[in-house]
């Protein structure tokens, strides 16, 4: 039985409770064959000191939803997947609403993946450019 995008997304963001990403309130809303999308409110449990989105807060919602594109996208029955290194490019900053992450596959490889993840506002305007590596490692 194949389920449902409804489904598949509801089963995703079960599996993020009790993790970082319940306690930025990152939600999966998106995903297709070769990409994954993932929001963040920004407000005041994301915000650096004069009350504009903190790149770190950009750079955990970059990698959680890389880490959790190569979960989905690959063989995660015999391998687990870890982060390897993330770069973040912050271009512009925000202060309320939502920013959106997608984040797409450069490189899908056995063993390593690499990830562009575009960071954008409720306009579409880009907030920050990430690359992610991934590996998977064999499960013992």
């Amino acid at each position: 039985m194949q389920l449902s995008k409804k489904d598949v997304l509801e089963k995703a963001n079960k599996a993020c409770k009790n993790t970082l990403m319940e306690t930025l309130n990152i939600e999966i809303v998106d995903y297709g064959d070769d990409f994954l999308v993932a929001r963040m409110p920004v407000d005041c449990r994301v915000y650096q000191p004069d009350g504009v989105l903190h790149g770190g807060a950009t750079a955990a919602l970059a990698e959680s939803v890389g880490s959790f594109a190569s979960h989905i996208f690959m063989d995660t029955e015999n391998f687990f997947i870890r982060g390897l290194e993330i770069t973040a490019n912050h271009l512009r900053s925000v202060k309320k609403g939502f920013v959106y992450a997608k984040a797409t596959f450069l490189h899908r490889g056995r063993t390593t993946q690499l990830l562009d993840i575009r960071i954008t506002d409720e306009a579409d305007n880009l907030i920050s450019i990430c690359k992610l590596s991934t590996i998977s490692l064999p499960k013992k």
